[in-house]
């Protein structure tokens, strides 16, 4: 059937708003560039003018110089129309982008709340009840344990006016053992004799005596 009646041409994608916009601008920049050329056209007629004198000559340069003015005006005309279409698609453009997210973002919050729904079906508001005043018996439990293993046994009373004559008491023998009189007494001890030994020493009876001070023996 194709060969008889041949295929027909594919269906051209419906205009997109992006598309447009790209094409628009592009128009519009090219407008620009025409107008970029007349201004410098312009400029060059009007230093033609400063230097001609009055005469036919001057007003033929006169005449180019308004006609090139004129299609500046025009362009610029087509370049405020261009603009203001491009401002109006983008406008469009970014409203249907936020309706598409705003969408997007409604099915997102749907799909949580039925989420949410599920995961709620599975937890029980009585059950957590029951297992916090669980929780709450078992550290009551563990409170009187630790006090009946911290309880100590066979420990008298002790008067507390007790304790205190004694820890004044304890005061003083304290004090009492800060006597220095034995330091004194060792002081008054002999002291050990220095220097090398002498065998000439003598007592006060004359007696030889060695380094001790002890009598010598006399030698057979």
């Amino acid at each position: 059937m194709n060969r008889i009646f041949g295929r027909g041409k594919p269906k051209a994608p419906p205009p997109n708003l992006s598309d447009c916009i790209s094409t628009v601008d592009a128009r519009s920049e090219s407008i620009e560039k025409k107008i970029g050329r007349l201004d410098a056209e312009l400029l060059k007629y009007k230093d033609q003018l400063k230097k001609m004198r009055d005469g036919p000559s001057k007003n033929m340069v006169k005449q180019k110089a308004m006609r090139v003015l004129k299609q500046k005006r025009m362009y610029e005309g087509q370049r405020e129309q261009l603009a203001q279409q491009s401002f109006n698609m983008e406008q469009a453009n970014y409203t249907i982008q936020t309706l598409k997210d705003t969408k997007t973002t409604v099915e997102a919050m749907k799909i949580g709340a039925k989420e949410m729904k599920k995961a709620y079906k599975d937890v029980r508001l009585d059950q957590i009840d029951d297992l916090q005043d669980q929780l709450e018996d078992m550290m009551e439990e563990a409170g009187e344990v630790q006090e009946s293993l911290s309880r100590s046994y066979g420990t008298p009373d002790i008067d507390e006016e007790d304790l205190e004559a004694e820890l004044d008491a304890l005061g003083d023998e304290l004090l009492l053992d800060d006597d220095t009189s034995y330091l004194d007494e060792a002081s008054a001890a002999p002291s050990i004799p220095e220097g090398i030994p002498n065998d000439s020493k003598t007592n006060k009876d004359g007696v030889l005596v060695d380094e001790f001070g002890l009598p010598q023996i006399p030698a057979t």
